[in-house]
Parts: C-alpha cells; structure tokens; sequence
C-alpha cells in the first residue's frame, strides 16, 4: 500500500505551522515568511543557494508523490469558498502536478490546472479521502500536505505513516498549533533528529511496524 507522507512542514520554537490573522494578503498571518525561509536559501529554490542538510530535505518533497491531500487553510484564505472563480494563490500551473484533494465543508466541481494538477474537493474524514487520494495516486505516496490542523486530524486517527518537520528557530506566540491533543503520539514512530547549520532542526518520524 502507498504511503501517506508529510514533506517539509516547518513549525516555531513553540509549535506553531502558521502565524494568526490569515487572510489574502498575509496566508501565514503575523508570520510571514519567516517559517519558510530556510527552504529559500537552498539550492532546490535558487541558483547559489545551500547545498547542506536544509537542501537534502527539501529535496525530499517531491519524489514517489502520486496525489496530494491538503486542508481549506492551505487551499486559501479565510473565505475564500465565497469567490467562485478562486483556485489557490499558485497561479494557472500549481506546482503539484497531481490530484489534489481539499478538505473543506463547502465542496465545489473539480478544478482542471496546467502541468497535470487537479483541485477536488471533498467533505470527508481523513480516512475516506486518503482511501480516494490512493486510489488516484496509482501506487505512488499521498503526501498530507497540511496545514496544522489537517495534519494534526491525519495523526490523530493513525494515518501519517512517515513525517518531516523543520522547527524553525523562531517564537511566534499565537496562530495554530501542530502537536495540541496528541500526547504520546510520538511512541507511534521512531523519531530522529538532524541539526542544520541554517538553526533548524530536522525531526523525522518513521511509523513503527508491528
């Protein structure tokens, strides 16, 4: 069976995936970009960029990926089930080039984009559309694309099989929580950790077979 994996997720110091007052103009809210910028200095963004651990990760994002699952958050803005002709902020190519599926309460048709990405959207549980997503993965892994709170449902029921996430060395106070209700969670995989030069360090959780 296909895998469900989560690629590249950064969280704060004090576990928060994205920052509060989302909105069009700020989709990590008081956060910016700061949770993001060490995949920016590497080599896989631009040309001169790092070459090190943080670029070996990142690397790590696309490969083996048949469908991608991701929540409304990711998907857009606060309110953006109301503008009928929105279809993420990546423009007419999104950079996945496969199914996407978005859970969201307000289901609208299926959004066909350039280079093979297509939007579905889906009031589902986590297990009724990672079964879809497999299915049109067509034996490749589903990556769980977040954000937070996505994630953190995927955990809840048991269905991460393998985990990525870069703690960022900044405190961010406010916005959404990755680990809260998941106590313990960590007994499910084997978790190992890598330091980077950049600051970030690199926890990777490994699902543990019985």
């Amino acid at each position: 069976m296909s895998l469900a994996r989560v690629h590249n997720f950064s969280v704060s110091l004090d576990g928060f995936g994205t920052g509060e007052g989302t909105s069009c103009e700020a989709f990590f809210g008081h956060a910016g970009e700061r949770l993001h910028e060490w995949m920016f200095a590497t080599k896989w963004w631009e040309e001169g960029g790092s070459a090190g651990v943080d670029d070996a990760f990142v690397r790590q994002h696309d490969p083996g990926i048949g469908a991608e699952i991701m929540g409304s958050g990711k998907f857009g803005f606060p309110g953006w089930h109301e503008d009928p002709e929105w279809k993420g902020p990546w423009g007419s190519n999104p950079p996945f080039h496969t199914p996407v599926y978005v859970l969201t309460r307000h289901a609208r048709p299926s959004a066909e984009m350039e280079g093979g990405t297509v939007f579905h959207f889906r009031d589902a549980s986590p297990a009724e559309v990672l079964e879809e997503a497999r299915k049109a993965a067509g034996g490749k892994d589903v990556r769980i694309g977040g954000g937070a709170t996505v994630i953190r449902e995927f955990l809840k029921a048991g269905l991460i099989d393998y985990m990525h996430v870069a703690v960022v060395p900044i405190l961010l106070g406010r916005g959404v929580r990755l680990w809260g209700g998941l106590e313990g969670v960590e007994r499910d995989f084997k978790v190992e950790a890598t330091s980077a030069p950049s600051g970030v360090t690199h926890l990777t959780f490994d699902r543990v077979r019985a």
